[in-house]
């Protein structure tokens, strides 16, 4: 005997693939949330790391800036402190220069010659004064051209100038200090310790 079957098999087929695809749907759409989500987490992670990392950079370079800062300081504390040195050894080695140069005026100037001024400036000497005569003048330039502490003497100018007893020359002169080669090699002379 036949059997027929009479029911709506298409339509169970069909409500079966519907089935199907909404499960699979519902399975895809879960996968993809949960991917997302493990996606989402991964890359939060990664910010919250780097976020860290840069937080930790900022305090370390701001120690670093501060170091800088005091190391900045103290190089212009040493440089001060070498200026100084400097200008204090200056003046150390250049304490004999004025006695030298008053001793070698004394040695040096001639009857007749009267120093107004005298003025240093470095190793440059400006002397201003009065002379009975210019050849006490041209003396004077020979005595300094021959000492051994002062050289190269040059007149800038030189005129008359009158007074009530006779006629006088004023005269302006530049001359150098220098040191002589024995003077530069000897080392300096170490103090005695006086006895108790």
């Amino acid at each position: 005997m036949i059997r027929i079957n009479l029911l709506p098999h298409r339509a169970e087929k069909r409500r079966a693939r519907q089935i199907q695809f909404i499960a699979f749907s519902v399975i895809a759409v879960v996968l993809a949330a949960l991917l997302v989500g493990f996606v989402q987490v991964a890359i939060g992670t990664q910010i919250s790391y780097q976020e860290r990392r840069n937080a930790y950079l900022k305090q370390q370079t701001l120690i670093l800036d501060k170091q800088i800062e005091e190391i900045n300081k103290l190089r212009e504390q040493t440089q001060a402190l070498l200026a100084r040195k400097n200008v204090v050894e200056g003046l150390q080695s250049t304490r004999s220069d004025v006695v030298h140069l008053l001793d070698q005026m004394l040695r040096i100037l001639p009857d007749g010659v009267y120093i107004k001024t005298l003025k240093q400036s470095g190793n440059r000497i400006n002397l201003v004064g009065y002379a009975q005569a210019n050849a006490r003048i041209s003396t004077l330039m020979r005595a300094v051209e021959d000492s051994p502490w002062l050289d190269s003497p040059t007149l800038v100018e030189i005129h008359a100038s009158g007074s009530g007893t006779g006629r006088i020359s004023e005269f302006t002169m530049n001359f150098n200090l220098t040191k002589p080669e024995a003077a530069v090699a000897a080392p300096p002379a170490k103090p005695v310790a006086g006895k108790n």
